[in-house]
């Protein structure tokens, strides 16, 4: 069995292969696509192997296509890494020896690698956020140059009626009509690339029961159903329920030393666009809910500075909630 270790770039990779007692091998330097570069390994190699990697962009299809080949395959995480081998030097030859010897000696931290079908669920869960953003981005400039001429903009801008207003409004110059009509064309087509996407995801959603599920919540929609079971993919890989709050980056960085707590932010590790779903749902959860609205009114303290860390604190509660209603299939009950 050889462990080869691979540090991985867009056009470049660096490998180092160990022999069944840990010794290096060769060390080898692939240059060119992707596309060849699993095949070209394996005429490297004979018999079986083990191979690791960090975890990056494409990371799956690279997983996929060197399983195929009869690889036991490791995507490490890059975070616990940096903390394993601090180093003063660093190559990426020494960083593809260095997860080699990481694989041989079974201390390779592992990453979740999902389906390719969830794989591309995620994906178009991440367009479609980058699309909203794009549009809200697009009405903050429509907005802008409305101000800048000093133009009151009715209520409802956005409804067919205040577009319409919009198109017919009248504005100093040529130059700012083009502006005003370009935006508003940009506007109109990333509303029809939404509608599409969610077109998409309304159907992927249908068919998974865990997104049926977290919509009995009251306050939670197909967006943020859809991301939570997406990204949690399997609730069995969860340990415990806690763990669940880290992988979204919901817990509070700690700094604990000589007995004393020291608590700081939140650790915004995980998907941010599933923390951002969440907080905004929780705001609606808050309102619909007697049980969660106690518990947000608990942590508030009757205080509006605390408001944002309580509805922080609210959708760490709600998705451990999510995340036991997963895997037992219960329909929501209200908190307790």
């Amino acid at each position: 069995m050889h462990h080869v270790g691979l540090d991985v770039h867009a056009r470049m990779i660096s490998i180092c292969i160990l022999d069944a007692n840990g010794h290096v091998v060769k060390k080898l330097t692939y240059e060119g696509s992707w596309g060849q570069f699993p095949k070209w390994l394996r005429r490297h190699i004979k018999g079986r192997f083990a191979v690791v990697f960090e975890a990056c962009c494409g990371y799956g299809w690279l997983f996929d296509e060197l399983t195929r080949l009869g690889a036991n395959v490791r995507v490490a995480h890059p975070g616990q890494l940096r903390l394993i081998f601090r180093a003063k030097r660093k190559t990426d030859r020494i960083d593809a020896e260095k997860l080699a010897k990481l694989l041989y000696l079974g201390m390779v931290p592992p990453v979740h690698v999902p389906s390719l079908d969830m794989r591309q669920w995620r994906e178009l869960i991440e367009y479609r956020h980058r699309l909203v953003g794009r549009r809200t981005r697009t009405k903050n400039a429509t907005r802008a140059v409305l101000r800048t001429y000093a133009i009151d903009a009715p209520k409802g801008l956005w409804t067919n009626r205040g577009r319409a207003w919009l198109r017919d409004v009248a504005v100093a110059g040529l130059t700012v009509a083009l502006r005003r009509d370009q935006l508003l064309e940009e506007l109109e087509r990333l509303d029809a690339h939404i509608r599409r996407a969610e077109g998409e995801l309304d159907r992927i959603g249908e068919a998974h029961p865990g997104v049926a599920l977290l919509r009995t919540i009251p306050g939670v929609g197909p967006r943020t159903a859809e991301a939570v079971v997406a990204y949690i993919d399997k609730p069995q890989r969860f340990a415990r329920n806690r763990a669940i709050g880290a992988y979204f980056g919901l817990v509070p960085r700690e700094d604990s030393s000589g007995g004393k707590q020291r608590l700081g932010h939140i650790t915004k590790d995980g998907p941010a666009t599933v923390r951002k779903l969440l907080c905004e749902a929780s705001w609606q959860v808050v309102r619909r809910d007697a049980g969660m609205r106690a518990y947000f009114e608990r942590i508030c303290r009757g205080k509006k500075d605390r408001r944002k860390i309580a509805i922080t604190a609210t959708a760490h509660r709600l998705v451990r909630a999510m995340h036991a209603m997963l895997l037992t299939g219960e329909v929501w009950r209200g908190a307790a």
